[in-house]
């Protein structure tokens, strides 16, 4: 290796390891951070070409801001720079991640931390509902994708559909109705969905739950999510939620709250989550095979695409597959935010609304989406209240 070389590497390193530890806000913010470094401080990309890998990100599964990150390391060091900006763009948020996670295994069922807790999850609500608010706008161009949006929401809800075969089924009917509206095609639309229902009822009942936890097991579970996950990182809540809860029951549906306040309270990849979760269901080994398991397809996809990038971009049935695939996503995070929101602002034992955790996730939302308030800062108030309550004797 020549010095230019090495040189570059250390630029690099340094870059994504700094943008790791200060990336608070999420992909948007995280891009925005990338974008200002890259292109006004440093001038390794030019804005067009910038606006380029934003595209192609945006056509692909994985996390936006860490597919970036990956990508400009490529560009600008070769092959080493893409290992390198990858894994310094993720390390610090994987390393807090399972700092918090044995905190949270050895202290956070003790009563000091659960009103922490009860503060923080209104506002994880609220956060999930700002970042589906901004991906709906963004992704729902067109009528014809609102109503492959509520078809997909619908068929999810009532059929208890797979979220892969969701996003499947929402990216071939974008594929065949955007390239054309004719009868013809939406009799081939109406043809395949009912295939489609019967195929997914086939495999569906076919699926176990399991009492063990083998690690190849989850760590095939996250690289199967990580290889599929359009949307951006938020998506990964309807993943959890439909495969560790509800499916395999190896995760509560309190833990999954809580590893989601974890995510959104530390900077960096959102993905991180699935280090907090991994530790939880299989300890230090489980913390490396999730996170192994949901990245890696990350550095897979970019090393295999970035020749690519104009051809993906350019396709006529690439486009509207993908365009479909991203309103699918937004449409299954919808159902899972009305999962999560019954869970957090319905007290089971009095089985009535918590009126406090309502009056926290409302103006949450109303700071996060009319003034936009970072994100670790309305965490950081949401703990702060729960803590409040806690000395006034809220919980009795």
């Amino acid at each position: 290796m020549n010095n230019l070389s090495f040189n570059r590497l250390t630029q690099v390193a340094k870059l994504f390891l700094k943008l790791g530890i200060i990336g608070f806000g999420g992909p948007v913010a995280h891009i925005a951070m990338i974008e200002d470094e890259v292109v006004k401080r440093r001038q390794w990309l030019t804005q067009e070409h910038f606006l380029d890998l934003l595209g192609v990100t945006n056509l692909i599964p994985g996390p936006n801001s860490t597919e970036m990150a990956i990508h400009i390391g490529y560009i600008y060091a070769g092959w080493l720079g893409l290992i390198v900006a990858g894994v310094c763009f993720i390390f610090p948020a994987v390393l807090i991640t399972g700092l918090f996670a044995y905190l949270y295994i050895n202290y956070g069922t003790l009563p000091q931390v659960l009103p922490l807790l009860y503060g923080i999850k209104p506002v994880v609500l609220a956060i999930i509902i700002n970042a589906i608010w901004g991906l709906g706008k963004k992704a729902i161009k067109t009528r014809q994708l609102l109503i492959i949006a509520i078809a997909v929401g619908l068929i999810t809800g009532f059929a208890k559909v797979n979220e892969v075969m969701a996003l499947l089924l929402g990216g071939i009917l974008g594929m065949i109705w955007l390239r054309s509206s004719n009868q013809i095609n939406l009799m081939i639309i109406g043809l395949t969905t009912s295939t489609f229902l019967q195929t997914t009822a086939t495999v569906n009942t076919a699926i176990n739950n399991h009492v063990s936890v083998p690690l190849w097991q989850l760590g095939l579970f996250f690289l199967k999510v990580g290889s599929v996950l359009f949307g951006g990182g938020y998506l990964l809540i309807a993943f959890l939620q439909g495969g560790l809860v509800e499916e395999y029951g190896w995760l509560t549906q309190q833990q999954l709250l809580d590893a989601i306040a974890i995510g959104q309270f530390t900077p960096g990849p959102v993905l991180s989550t699935a280090t907090f979760i991994g530790y939880i269901i299989a300890g230090f080994p489980g913390a490396i095979v999730a996170t192994l398991g949901i990245f890696l397809p990350s550095f897979l996809l970019v090393a295999a695409l970035n020749p690519f990038m104009n051809p993906i971009r350019n396709s006529s049935w690439t486009r509207p597959f993908l365009d479909a695939v991203n309103v699918s996503a937004v449409a299954l995070m919808v159902l899972t935010t009305i999962q999560l929101g019954m869970a957090t602002l319905i007290l089971p034992k009095a089985n009535s609304i918590d009126l406090l955790g309502l009056g926290i996730s409302i103006i949450s939302a109303i700071l996060a989406i009319r003034y936009r308030i970072n994100a670790a800062y309305l965490i950081l108030g949401g703990g702060i209240i729960g803590w409040s309550a806690l000395m006034s004797g809220y919980f009795g």
